[in-house]
């Protein structure tokens, strides 16, 4: 928390300034319990799972049933070739990754980085994702922190699987843009 009086930085839970020594004043970050463990944050992570299944399941049946029907209808009247066929699936399934990943990244993004501090999962399981300093996480640090998470994935999800050996159970993509996920 950074100090009114010199500006610099202490610790979270700091009452007086490593700088001036002066008593630092009651801020607006959030007091926690606790670091989150491995298996709360899975469970987190499952709810945020379904919400977005569900919710990219509902929009991509819409866009297939449309776009679906396009297709019929001008394979019907055009005669569209093999080739036009095959261009058709590649585009849609092209389209239907970018709008997953569309999704998910601004899920986590800017839901992490609003005023809640978490995505739905996150709250539904009482935690919250703050910086070094205790305080809500800009948007560029939650971006950092989703792309990021590709690293996590890798070799078999060891990074997100730091998380239950790491003192203050971060996962890579954690440690990367220096976050911390919190029990309220």
């Amino acid at each position: 928390m950074p100090c009114t009086n010199c500006g610099v930085h202490n610790a979270i839970h700091a009452r007086y300034c490593s700088g001036c020594g002066g008593q630092l004043a009651a801020s607006n970050h959030i007091v926690y319990r606790g670091y989150s463990g491995f298996w709360k944050r899975f469970g987190a992570f499952v709810i945020d799972s379904i919400l977005l299944s569900v919710l990219s399941g509902v929009f991509l049946t819409i866009i297939i049933v449309v776009l679906g029907g396009a297709m019929v209808f001008s394979s019907g009247i055009n005669g569209m070739t093999d080739l036009g066929s095959i261009a058709y699936g590649i585009s849609m399934a092209l389209s239907i990754f970018l709008f997953g990943t569309l999704l998910n990244w601004l899920y986590y993004t800017l839901m992490e980085s609003s005023s809640q501090q978490a995505t739905l999962g996150k709250m539904a399981l009482g935690m919250v994702v703050i910086d070094e300093l205790g305080g809500r996480i800009s948007f560029a640090r939650a971006n950092g922190r989703y792309w990021s998470k590709i690293l996590s994935t890798m070799f078999l999800w060891a990074g997100y699987i730091m998380a239950a050996f790491t003192e203050k159970k971060q996962a890579l993509h954690d440690l990367i843009a220096t976050t911390f996920v919190v029990d309220k």
